[in-house]
């Protein structure tokens, strides 16, 4: 009797656990009862159910990473080869439509097939090179718009198409690599001519200021500030020591040198004056 007892207690707690289940978060579940699904999705939580006549199918609604490696045909007739990564979620309240109309197979059911269709229809009015320059984001995004319009419809949301790489033919990769040398090397020269215009504008405005400055002093040059100047001068020769005599008339001052000399300088003329130096 006891051992009777234990069984139906032990089959007792089988049914108790297997007639509920645990929806975590990032998840959904739907509820499928004689093989008819309900229409609404449970979230988190503990749910129960009766394992004889229905069953909790959870479907992951966190956005999932789908990888495709493809060759992608371009506006040119060539054929790239690219990396592509596809981000994308279930709409948790469309979940039960999804498992009705597609099944839980759907990336290889629906995802990959719109996404080769769109990627076709999107990269064949491209060039290869626009693939490898800014217009890349342009495409992923145009891919990504050509199969949302589609997927959403099955419950499904693609968030973006993200180029992971990207291998064009070797003769095209090389001349896109010298026109890019190219272009660099004229901004370059650009910038070096852009660099000597400004150095000559700078020399023209300090060639004008000294110009002016020598214009100015020019025209407030007087006699009297000459003769002035001069005597600055002759003040300042005498007070040298190697000056020993200033002979002048008043108006031409002259230096002489009061030991014998051994050789006499020429005279050189300062303001219309002459003056003798060692």
């Amino acid at each position: 009797m006891k051992k009777i007892s234990k069984l139906l207690a032990l089959l007792v707690a089988v049914m108790f656990i297997s007639s509920c289940t645990v929806v975590r978060q990032g998840e959904v579940g739907v509820k499928r009862k004689w093989g008819k699904y309900s229409d609404t999705p449970y979230t988190q939580g503990l749910k129960m159910f009766n394992p004889f006549t229905a069953k909790i199918v959870k479907v992951p609604v966190q956005t999932e990473n789908l990888e495709v490696a493809l060759m992608l045909p371009s506006k040119e007739g060539l054929n790239i080869g690219a990396e592509i990564s596809i981000l994308y979620n279930v709409i948790p309240e469309r979940a039960p439509d999804l498992l009705r109309n597609v099944g839980l197979n759907y990336e290889r059911n629906v995802i990959l097939p719109v996404f080769r269709s769109a990627i076709a229809d999107v990269s064949s009015k491209f060039f290869a090179k626009d693939m490898h320059t800014g217009q890349r984001s342009e495409i992923e995004v145009e891919i990504r718009d050509h199969m949302d319009n589609i997927l959403v419809e099955k419950g499904l949301k693609v968030e973006a198409v993200l180029f992971k790489s990207i291998k064009l033919p070797p003769n095209l990769a090389r001349a896109i690599e010298e026109k890019l040398e190219a272009e660099q090397q004229a901004l370059r020269m650009e910038f070096v001519l852009q660099e000597a215009q400004r150095e000559a504008e700078r020399k023209r405005i300090e060639a004008e200021g000294v110009r002016d400055a020598q214009k100015i002093i020019a025209e407030g040059l007087s006699a009297e500030i000459l003769q002035f100047k001069s005597i600055e001068a002759f003040m300042n020769l005498a007070n040298s020591p190697n000056t020993k005599v200033i002979i002048s008339d008043g108006d031409m001052p002259m230096l002489m040198d009061s030991e014998p000399a051994q050789k006499v300088s020429q005279p050189q003329k300062i303001n219309n004056e002459r003056v003798f130096m060692d």
